[in-house]
């Protein structure tokens, strides 16, 4: 049952109003506050409003146009309880920048096949672990294209979910037999750091450079399956110098950071595609961290490969950040900078 707004109440100042809203489902309002009332008192300091709680009802107390947005958010957030999705902070703040995005998906169509997406249903992708769901219209039109395309470009800054969404979908196309390995490598350059030799063996000085491959799969795969699928090499992952001479064959393989390859490592991995394979590259062109005077590959590749159709090219802003907003915010002040 869906949430009723009633009528404003007047009070003594004009400029102020108190919009109620009522919640029906009293264990989905609790979901809707938030532990301790935690998603309420991120709202209010967002809006610099105070919301209520009475009943079944919260009551949005500011300035009018505060409080209507407050509850347009809140009735946001509460329908996608109702489709069965957690609310937490993030999705408040992408509600915030971008009103909309926490609408009920048409019910009928969560269990439906990868299809679904493409006929204008809900965007998610399904890993062991959770649902995953592309926040943005700019994430969704990514994730479309890493299922429809053989060769797949994600070009942004960070936090914008290139990186997490590829290696999602790499698992969830694993998962339904689409294909039988994944591949993950990134160029092995340090971020502006000389931190010398490492010690150990190869996989040693090479995971630190990975770890963030790492990490997302961690978000995906249980535990024990994904060491296990690491030690049968089912999944590798690898720098990029390792993959020169290589026939990438059904698998779903993925190129992080490829601002850091050089013109000659993007060729030679591009052409390392081989039948049955899905490439991902994404890279973020204000993070190069090449010597001087080297140019990058993802220049290059942007440059002789936006032409060809079956290669698809996707791009995102600060507005597409899903980190913390203040990582947003940092973008776009570097941005402006440069752009002085």
């Amino acid at each position: 049952m869906a949430a009723t707004t009633l009528p404003p109440r007047d009070t003594a100042d004009t400029s102020l109003a108190e919009v109620a809203v009522e919640f029906p489902e009293n264990f989905l309002l609790i979901e809707l506050c938030g532990e301790f009332d935690r998603n309420l008192a991120d709202l209010e300091q967002k809006l610099s409003v105070q919301i209520l709680r009475r009943g079944n009802h919260l009551v949005a107390m500011g300035e009018k146009p505060a409080a209507d947005e407050a509850v347009k958010v809140l009735r946001a957030l509460y329908a996608r309880l109702e489709a069965g999705r957690p609310v937490g902070p993030a999705d408040i703040d992408r509600e915030l920048r971008m009103p909309g995005a926490a609408e009920r998906p048409d019910r009928a169509s969560r269990d439906g096949s990868q299809m679904e997406m493409f006929k204008g249903g809900p965007v998610e992708i399904k890993t062991r672990k959770k649902l995953v769901e592309p926040r943005t219209e700019a994430q969704k039109a990514y994730v479309r294209n890493l299922f429809q395309h053989e060769m797949a470009f994600g070009i942004g800054p960070a936090g914008t979910g290139k990186t997490y969404l590829a290696v999602a979908v790499g698992v969830s196309m694993f998962i339904d037999g689409l294909v039988d390995k994944i591949i993950l490598s990134r160029p092995a350059v340090e971020a502006g750091e000389k931190l010398g030799y490492l010690p150990g063996d190869m996989k040693d000085k090479v995971d630190p450079y990975m770890q963030p491959l790492y990490d997302a799969l961690n978000d995906f795969l249980p535990g024990k399956q994904l060491a296990k699928m690491l030690e049968e090499k089912v999944i590798e992952i690898a720098p990029l110098a390792f993959m020169r001479g290589r026939t990438l064959s059904n698998a779903f393989v993925v190129l992080d950071e490829a601002q850091n390859a050089t013109t000659m490592q993007m060729k030679m991995f591009l052409t390392r595609l081989g039948e049955g394979s899905r490439m991902v590259i994404t890279g973020d062109r204000s993070q190069i961290d090449l010597p001087r005077g080297m140019p990058s590959g993802l220049h290059d590749a942007e440059r002789l490969l936006g032409g060809i159709d079956k290669i698809s090219f996707n791009y995102f802003t600060a507005k597409d950040v899903v980190r913390h907003p203040l990582v947003a915010a940092i973008i776009e002040a570097y941005e402006a900078d440069e752009a002085k």
